[in-house]
């Protein structure tokens, strides 16, 4: 797919605020003539976002659009507006941009906090209408339940505190939200207390729960159990390690809102009580050893004994976890888990003469993904490693500017999803962080 087409009637809706247009100065000033690629691809991204997909409500909410999609996702939204968080510190406008999201957010959560994507008004629209699954109404776009579907929000509500001290989000859809994924997190520490069921009737096993919706066999660990991956692929294992490291991250992250900020320690309570039994599971059910006989973490699990080495290239992902917050970047588990997906016994670590990365079973073999090449970079000590993939990522554009979902790792020119944001804003957060720009977690 190489259309490079990304119109769309949200962008007559948003301007760029001028404190975005200074900062992309900022970036193109630091990037010099030695990296200018750097510059004209980030000012491309970073503009992209709010001119392309942002659509602003009267009510005060921000709808954001994925990209050639026309729903909003939970965790990709997130994601496309962290980055401005560096920014918003000195505007507003720009905060209240962000608290308009979360809002968004969490209305929706209040709607069905097992679905992954959502219309901006119920008009019925669906991926799919033949889903069979307990559950569905007008707002859906889709009900994939994936674990950090419901951990995003609570991030980026925290990270907007964090960095710009705003509470006006801290509202009571955002504690009546945060109850609803209490409820689901402790209801799916045992699936089999669980209504949730998701088969879609085609011959992708992907876009199915397995055992016709229900659930494949597991045992109770202490992790949450998640239907999807970040990709919205299937689990084949329910235990998404991944995931569970950012659900335990964002229950730390409700503990302190709920005493800092908003003092109902029963949510806290709660909250703290999750995230010991997510650490006590990735602790003793997390791990499993690589060829050389040495300890590194699961993609996924079952608590059975059954296990995936492997990584997939949307966060949250195991190359993620420092970015995240679970742990340091020089965690010797980390990193011997990092030395492994970056090798080929990770089935999808291509390599190819325009880069060697993580890719995903969501897109054709030996395409690898700019998301994942970004987030290798934000988890590295080094800069040349930052630099090496920052070179590597505006060279494999397609002479677009704009990053995609994936590409040939030996052909640039052969890439998926024109129009990805997600992709566009870890570009740029790695442009940032190169220059010690970086979000507060």
């Amino acid at each position: 797919m190489n259309d490079t087409s990304n119109t769309t009637d949200a962008a007559s809706q948003s301007d760029i605020p001028q404190s975005v247009s200074d900062f992309m100065r900022h970036i193109t000033d630091l990037c010099g003539g030695e990296h200018a690629r750097w510059a004209e691809n980030f000012n491309a991204g970073f503009a992209n976002t709010l001119t392309t997909t942002v659509r602003r409500h009267d009510d005060g909410t921000t709808f954001l659009l994925t990209g050639d999609i026309p729903a909003m996702w939970l965790r990709d939204s997130s994601a496309q507006f962290r980055p401005y968080l560096a920014v918003a510190v000195d505007d507003p406008e720009l905060t209240a941009l962000i608290t308009g999201l979360v809002r968004q957010q969490f209305r929706f959560i209040n709607i069905d906090p097992y679905a992954n994507a959502f219309n901006e008004t119920p008009s019925g629209a669906t991926w799919d209408p033949n889903d069979q699954t307990d559950s569905f109404g007008p707002w859906l776009w889709e009900r994939k339940y994936e674990v950090d579907s419901l951990c995003y929000p609570i991030q980026l509500a925290w990270l907007l505190y964090r960095n710009t001290g705003t509470t006006s989000h801290f509202d009571d859809a955002f504690v009546s939200g945060i109850r609803r994924i209490l409820d689901v997190f402790e209801t799916e520490l045992d699936h089999s207390n669980s209504h949730y069921r998701f088969f879609r009737p085609n011959d992708d096993p992907r876009d199915s729960v397995p055992n016709h919706g229900a659930g494949g066999p597991f045992a109770v660990t202490g992790m949450t159990w998640s239907g999807f991956r970040p990709s919205d692929d299937a689990c084949v294992y329910p235990y998404l390690v991944p995931s569970n490291m950012f659900a335990s991250v964002v229950m730390g992250y409700v503990q302190r809102i709920f005493i800092d900020v908003l003092d109902d320690r029963e949510i806290a309570g709660r909250a703290a009580a999750l995230q010991h039994s997510i650490d006590d599971g990735l602790a003793h059910h997390a791990t499993i050893r690589n060829a050389a006989g040495n300890a590194i973490y699961a993609y996924e699990v079952d608590g059975l004994g059954n296990a995936l080495l492997m990584d997939d290239s949307n966060v949250p992902n195991l190359m993620s976890a420092p970015y995240l917050g679970f742990c340091e970047a020089d965690d010797p588990l980390y990193l011997e888990t990092r030395n492994t997906l970056l090798s080929q016994e990770n089935p999808y670590y291509f390599e190819g003469d325009y880069a060697h990365a993580i890719g995903s079973p969501h897109t054709p073999e030996g395409y690898v993904w700019p998301i994942a090449m970004a987030t290798q970079g934000l988890t590295s000590h080094a800069k040349a490693e930052k630099e090496r993939i920052l070179d590597q990522l505006v060279a494999a554009d397609a002479g677009t500017h704009l990053m995609h979902e994936s590409f040939d790792a030996n052909d640039p020119n052969s890439y998926t999803r024109p129009w990805f944001s997600w992709a566009n804003m870890m570009f740029c957060e790695l442009v940032m962080d190169y220059f010690g720009i970086h979000v507060k977690l």
